[in-house]
């Protein structure tokens, strides 16, 4: 009889004991392995500086000591760049689920997912590449149209253009109104404008949409 080779897992969580719950759980999941439990982004630098054997996936929270998440993924995006992260966090503001998604995660959940939920989420990115949970779906409008964009230039004014540029950096609105030269006012017009015609409607929404689209280098 052939044996199936499971999918291998790495947390990294500085709470031991979510992360050893963590682990409890993936070990009941035939498909699943974990290969080790680290605290923070520098003990996971290390992990590959040892050579240990690159998991499948990383289960990585964004809040941690030494070396947050956000770090984390920058780091991963410069030495392990086909690395496939999963964050895991309880972290929901936009600022930080952009943060991490512009750094290469593939996901973003909550803590307090249903494990069925989770399951899922680790099978759709190791087998498809990404997962969106139903918070960050919920910012898409028409998630599955990759092909919008085809004609994207026809449909965006060169400024709704550079709007969207600066809409998926890390810039405030505020900022965005100083480097565009334009009153705050304007810039939600802009913003308003590019969420009609890209059928997004939050700015998770619009950077989910560009990096699914290949808009822009990440």
């Amino acid at each position: 009889m052939i044996t199936k080779k499971k999918k291998t897992i790495v947390i990294v969580d500085d709470h031991l004991l979510f992360a050893q719950s963590l682990e409890s759980l993936i070990s009941k999941l035939e498909e699943y392995q974990v290969l080790a439990i680290l605290k923070n982004g520098k003990e996971l630098t290390q992990y590959y500086l040892h050579k240990r054997r690159k998991p499948d996936l990383v289960l990585l929270d964004v809040k941690m000591p030494v070396m947050d998440g956000v770090q984390t993924m920058e780091w991963l995006k410069e030495n392990q760049p086909q690395q496939k992260v999963l964050a895991l966090t309880m972290e929901d503001d936009e600022e930080t689920i952009i943060k991490m998604l512009r750094s290469g995660a593939r996901g973003y959940l909550l803590k307090d997912i249903h494990p069925e939920n989770f399951e899922f989420a680790m099978k759709m990115v190791i087998e498809q590449g990404f997962y969106y949970s139903s918070k960050i779906e919920k910012a898409l409008k028409h998630s599955d149209q990759l092909d919008q964009h085809t004609n994207l230039e026809d449909h965006l004014t060169k400024r709704e253009w550079t709007f969207l540029k600066h809409a998926c950096s890390e810039l405030t609105y505020k900022q965005i109104a100083d480097e565009m030269s334009l009153s705050p006012k304007t810039v939600e017009n802009y913003r308003e404008m590019v969420f009609k015609k890209l059928e997004v409607k939050t700015r998770v929404g619009l950077v989910i949409y560009c990096m699914k689209n290949n808009l822009f280098k990440f």
